[in-house]
């Protein structure tokens, strides 16, 4: 609360002028010259983004909003702005966001093993046993229509739904060690993904990943492709990061342990490593050789159909459209009580929510309006300071700032001039079949 005070100080300014200027937002492409159109939006508003802005340090804001320019051959050109770029090596945690470099991932493992087990495909169904402590069967998927879990239907689930069994299933088939290093290798540096989520998964077990087999069939009588119980025996990625241990107090079951929560054994991928992620899915042509994932044009349409799909469009899995609303994962631009996306605009994305943390990185197309962008945020709500309470203030601050962050950013590039206009049939869901 002290920086409220500032805020309200005669020396801040009654609108954080002062405050915001220092507090981070920056360019990493613009020149101070061209100024940060960011900053100016988040400015303008103060109705809307004040209360937030004015506290960068209890709400923990990170933006990254990226500009894209089409030249008259249709590539892209990027142009990136932060805000909080000086917390930018703060710690968060990044919930069901690390869900989609897993999906990528699985999907570059399965291409790879292909070579020696041509027969081996996403759709291949597996049974999955256990062999450590903790550790969960499966045999059957009654979401899927054969009745059988395979890799691209675990992706599916993770992606519109964002499912935390079926990310579970990815790490186990990647593996932590695989799974740290081969982001490390891509240049996404500021990642360690440690652990399954939502079942209380720490050392040892989170080192252990379970035997599976692959089938050429549902019935499960061929096998194609044998994995044995795995071990993850190096050490986790260290990053040197800020503010890992979070709140004045944490519930362990009924117990309250009044001492903040120690985060430095829990996820974390930065928020620019996310968004380049996702912009190595979406533009993969835009990026050195070295940085892009090993994926083939089958793989990038299964991560780009059901990143943009509605749960109510999708056949199998099949949810219902009153639990599974069309904004049920699409926070910027939608965020809040059930309701549909804009006429026209389809966002790809993937969202995180936990530990009063709402995160999305998210791609945001109108294809008739000639708008494209990518945007990624964070907030942190969490007024009472106390962790694992469910006393989150996600529908009062966290899901509005998002909602009208992603509302401010695309009136703006609605009205952004372009001296081309995007051929975006690419990302049409229609075209792409």
């Amino acid at each position: 609360m002290k920086t409220t005070r500032w805020c309200q100080s005669r020396w801040w300014g009654p609108f954080c002028g002062a405050l915001l200027g220092l507090s981070g937002l920056t360019s990493h492409s613009a020149t101070a010259q061209n100024g940060n159109p960011l900053r100016r939006l988040l400015h303008a508003d103060t109705a809307r983004f004040g209360r937030v802005l004015c506290a960068p340090e209890q709400y923990r804001i990170q933006i990254i909003y990226t500009q894209i320019n089409r030249d008259a051959q249709n590539k892209p050109h990027f142009r990136s702005y932060t805000y909080g770029g000086a917390n930018l090596r703060r710690y968060f945690y990044p919930a069901s966001t690390v869900k989609l470099p897993a999906a990528v991932l699985a999907l570059e493992k399965l291409r790879q093993l292909r070579a020696q087990y041509p027969e081996l495909t996403p759709e291949s169904p597996v049974r999955i046993d256990s062999a450590f402590a903790g550790q969960a069967r499966v045999v059957r998927d009654s979401t899927s229509p054969t009745g059988r879990a395979s890799m691209a239907h675990y992706i599916r689930k993770v992606l519109l739904v964002s499912d935390n069994d079926a990310y579970n299933r990815l790490y186990e088939f990647l593996g932590p060690g695989r799974l740290n290093a081969e982001l490390r290798r891509r240049g996404y540096r500021r990642a360690r993904l440690l652990h399954r989520l939502s079942v209380g998964d720490q050392e040892p077990g989170s080192r252990h990943t379970n035997p599976m087999v692959f089938f050429t069939d549902s019935a499960l009588q061929t096998p194609v492709y044998q994995q044995e119980a795995g071990f993850f025996a190096g050490t986790w990625p260290r990053l040197g990061l800020k503010g890992e241990k979070l709140g004045r107090g944490y519930l362990q079951g009924d117990k309250l342990v009044e001492q903040p929560l120690d985060f430095s054994t829990k996820n974390y991928i930065s928020l620019a490593n996310l968004q380049a992620v996702l912009r190595a899915v979406l533009f993969p042509e835009s990026l050195p050789a070295k940085r892009r994932f090993q994926l083939d044009k089958a793989d990038y349409q299964l991560l780009r159909q059901y990143m943009s799909m509605l749960p109510r469009e999708s056949q199998a899995p099949r949810y219902d459209s009153l639990k599974y609303p069309d904004n049920y994962a699409k926070f910027l631009l939608t965020g809040g009580p059930p309701g549909p996306l804009p006429p026209g605009v389809r966002i790809f994305n993937k969202i995180g929510q936990a530990y009063g943390f709402l995160i999305d990185n998210a791609y945001i197309m109108d294809e008739a309006r000639g708008v494209e962008f990518l945007l990624s945020a964070v907030i942190y709500t969490n007024a009472d300071g106390i962790l694992n309470d469910d006393r989150y203030e996600y529908d009062t601050i966290g899901f509005p700032f998002l909602r009208d962050l992603g509302r401010a950013v695309y009136q703006y590039e609605l009205g952004r001039s372009r001296r081309h206009k995007p051929e975006l049939s690419q990302f049409n869901p229609a075209s792409a079949k």
